[in-house]
This record gives C-alpha cells, sequence and structure tokens, in this order.
C-alpha cells in the first residue's frame, strides 16, 4: 500500500514519492534547549517517530534530523536567571531532553545538529540571499525582504497584503516591511556573539534551519515536519530564504502535528498551563504515557487532563494484559491462526500507511488483542505489532532481558548481516538455551521469554 501524506503546503492527502528510491529524508524542528520538555513536545516527537517506524516497516532507509536550538533570547534569559553559564543550561537542557525521550522510547535521531555549529554556514547562506537582492542590510542588522519571494505565504495560505495590513508596529527602524524578518542581528552586550562581514552578532531563528536541513539532507528535503505553532512564521520564513538562495523547492512533503491542549486551550511555556514529561512520568508508566500521546490523530488537538490520561492507562494495561494472560508461543499458533493473527497486524501498517490514521490503527490492535484471548495463543503477534510501534506492553513485573542475552542477539544481527548464517543458527540456539527466542521482524530482532 502506498504512504498517503497530509501535505500542509498543497492541504490534501498526497501519495508519498521519494527523492531517491527507498530512502526517506526526514527533518524535525527541535526544542530550544532552556527548560525541561513539556506533553506538547513529547505529542509530536512520538508522531514523528510513528512515522519514522512507518517508513522503516515498509523498508525504507531513513534519514532522521532533528535540530537543538541552543542560542536565544530564552536561552541567555534563562542562564542569566539561574546565574550559570549558557553552555551548562544547554547541556543540562539537552541531557534532559534526551531522559525524556528516551523513556518514550524515541528512537533517536541519526543527526542533532546544533544552531551554534552552523554559524559559518548560516553566513554563507546570508551573504548568499544579499548577493541575488533577497535581502538588505541595515543598521548592524540583515533582514530577509519578503517582497523578493513572490509566492510568500504558500504554506500558512496567508496573503502578504492582508498581512501587512494587520502587522503590528515593529519597533525596528530599519524594516522596509514589517513582515522582513531577522537573517542577522548585533548582540547586546554580555550576549554570545560570532564575527560576520555585518558586524559581531548571531543568527535569527529562523535561518538555522534552513542552513541546518539543506546540510544534512540537501537543498530540496523528502519531508520537513513539526508543530502546528511553527507553520507561520517560521515554517513559512525557512521556505522563504532557502528557495530564494537555492532556486529549488526546499520540502516535497510539510507535516505538521496539532496542539496538546488543556480545556481546550493550547499547552505552552508561555502561558504557563504545561505539564513537563519529567512530571507525568511520576504518575504513569513510561509506555502508558506514549499510548497517550499517540492514540489520537497526530494532526487532530489531543486534550489533556488526569481523566483522559487514566482512561489511555486502562487501555494500555488491556494490552499488556493479554501478554500477560497468554505468555508467548505458550500454545502452538496453528496456519489458519497465524494466517488471521498477520492479517490484523497488516491492517495495522494498511491504516497507518494512511497519514499515520491512528484510531483505525489501534482498532485493529485491539481486536488481535481480543482474538488472541480467545483463541488462547498468538500472544507473539500483539508483542511484535506493538514493538513496531514503539509501545512496551510487556508485564513490568518481568526481568529485564540481562545484557549477556542482549549481546547476544547483537552478535547474531552482525553474523547475519556478514552472511554467516551458520554462526547466526549457532547464536540463536544458544539464545534460545537461555530462554528467548529471537524474532527478525522488518523492525528488528525481537526477544521474547520462553518462560
Amino acid at each position: 500500500m502506498n504512504i498517503q501524506i497530509q501535505d500542509s503546503l498543497e492541504q490534501k492527502k498526497r501519495p508519498f514519492v521519494p527523492i531517491e528510491e527507498g530512502k526517506v529524508g526526514l527533518y524535525v524542528c527541535g526544542v530550544t534547549v532552556y527548560d525541561d520538555c513539556h506533553l506538547g513536545h513529547g505529542r509530536a516527537y512520538v508522531a514523528f517517530d510513528l512515522w519514522r517506524r512507518l517508513f522503516q516497516h515498509h523498508g525504507y532507509q531513513v534519514r532522521f534530523v532533528q535540530n537543538f536550538t541552543d542560542i536565544d533570547d530564552k536561552i541567555i534569559a534563562r542562564a542569566n536567571e539561574r546565574g550559570i553559564g549558557i553552555d551548562a543550561l544547554t547541556k543540562e537542557t539537552t541531557d534532559a531532553f534526551f531522559r525524556d525521550m528516551d523513556a518514550l522510547n524515541i528512537q533517536r535521531a541519526d543527526a542533532y545538529p546544533c544552531a551554534t555549529q552552523y554559524i559559518g554556514q548560516m553566513q554563507d547562506l546570508i551573504k548568499t540571499l544579499l548577493d541575488n537582492g533577497s535581502a538588505y542590510e541595515a543598521g548592524g542588522t540583515v533582514f530577509f525582504a519578503v517582497e523578493s519571494k513572490a509566492d510568500y505565504g504558500k504554506l500558512s495560505h496567508k496573503v502578504i497584503d492582508d498581512l501587512i495590513a494587520g502587522a503590528r508596529v515593529d519597533p525596528n527602524p530599519h524594516k522596509r516591511n514589517p513582515l522582513d524578518f531577522v537573517l542577522w542581528k548585533p548582540s547586546k552586550e554580555g550576549e554570545p556573539s560570532w564575527p560576520s562581514p555585518w558586524g559581531d552578532g548571531r543568527p535569527g531563528w529562523h535561518i538555522e534551519c534552513s542552513a541546518m536541513a539543506m546540510d544534512q539532507l540537501g537543498a530540496t528535503i523528502d519531508i520537513h515536519a513539526g508543530g502546528s505553532d511553527l507553520l507561520f512564521p517560521h515554517h513559512e520564513n525557512e521556505i522563504a530564504q532557502s528557495e530564494c538562495a537555492t532556486g529549488k523547492p526546499f520540502a516535497n512533503y510539510w507535516v505538521h502535528n496539532g496542539f496538546v491542549t488543556i480545556k481546550d486551550e493550547k499547552m505552552s511555556k508561555s502561558k504557563k498551563n504545561f505539564f513537563t514529561i519529567k512530571q507525568v512520568l511520576e504518575t504513569v508508566p513510561a509506555p502508558a504515557l506514549r499510548f497517550f500521546l499517540m492514540r489520537v490523530h497526530y494532526r487532530a488537538p489531543l486534550n489533556f487532563s488526569q481523566e483522559v490520561l487514566d482512561d489511555a492507562k486502562q487501555g494500555y494495561l488491556r494490552l499488556q494484559e493479554t501478554v500477560r494472560n497468554i505468555k508467548p508461543e505458550q500454545n502452538p499458533v496453528s496456519a489458519e491462526q497465524a494466517a488471521r493473527f498477520e492479517s490484523l497486524q497488516n491492517a495495522v501498517w494498511d491504516a497507518l500507511s494512511d497519514d499515520l490514521n491512528i484510531s483505525d490503527a489501534l482498532a485493529h490492535i485491539f481486536d488481535l488483542s481480543k482474538s488472541i484471548n480467545r483463541e488462547g495463543c498468538g500472544a507473539e503477534y500483539l508483542l511484535s505489532i506493538c514493538d513496531a510501534l514503539g509501545l512496551d506492553i510487556r508485564p513490568s513485573d518481568e526481568p529485564e532481558i540481562p545484557a549477556d542475552i542482549q549481546a547476544l542477539v547483537q552478535a547474531r544481527s552482525v553474523a547475519k548481516q556478514a552472511k554467516d548464517f551458520q554462526e547466526a543458527d549457532r547464536l540463536r540456539d544458544q539464545i534460545l538455551a537461555q530462554g528467548y527466542v529471537v524474532k527478525d521482524t522488518p523492525e528488528g530482532p525481537v526477544l521474547t521469554p520462553t518462560r
């Protein structure tokens, strides 16, 4: 089945066609590292992790890039507030980010470029825009001239004249147009700065993602993703500056996730109505929180309340209970049963291939769970599909897989890649002798205890 993506640019579902056959370049706007991640961040990154897993299931080689903004007004303000250095703050917050993402079983990106590592590339991009007339320097600041991009507003479907009419009075007197945005600005005294042809300063926010995405994935990338709040102006501005610099489309597909809301209001740090991932993990198991974050369609609002969280936890526990009651491979599975179980697994992937239709996918997963409970066998099929979606439903009282068993699994994978099948079989038997069955799936080996 073809993968269908709701493209924010064209505002319709489109079949996915990669730039390079069998490969996907996916760029996701990351966090500004000044504070712990809240549930809105978790919701976004669980959604894009599911997209990645879907492409992997279909056999694509995925290059997943997610940036860190490690220089920003908020970072400077927070570091000053706490009386610590910017480097100390960003390291602490970056470490906390990985703690939260690992807890939610989000696969790590292939690259995490940081803004401060790309100052030179950003300056090169700004020079190109100045040279071709898409940018101008005024008062030590370099601005992008939005009127140089005839189709500015095409992503957000906004009209320039309407935006200008509704624009607030800008305190910067050097702008030619109130919609023009900063590419490079002078640093204030005591702030980090870098030398440039326009004076010591630092980059604007929008330019960093263009520089990083194009360096990591090319002038045109397959998919650019992020939260709906980034659609305008951030992503709109990325498109404008990137396409003016290269003359090529910046991204072939734009994907945006919906907000986490509290009483129908967007959860955000600026409104101080947020819960951090760390806080919520003190009340529910991490897999149950992942289930909560993934169970509503990624483009729809996800309402957060204790009642809704508890309901999601109960749904997760029902799946876990199936595995607790019907031990994996406890009873033999007939060919007829296997066909039914596999059909339900395939239905999950078919649903997800339709713009990540998680509602239908989860309905098939619960049908699979009911079928397994009814027939008294086949829990390995439920484990397999949930593992592929990053949802760990193994009962929490089961011991963790020992490190030496994990090492054997890794050694077997290496042997298989080297086509040393005799060694791979020997390692499989050794793993089995120690009480575990290893099963190969498109997402990698899945290990389940035999007792």
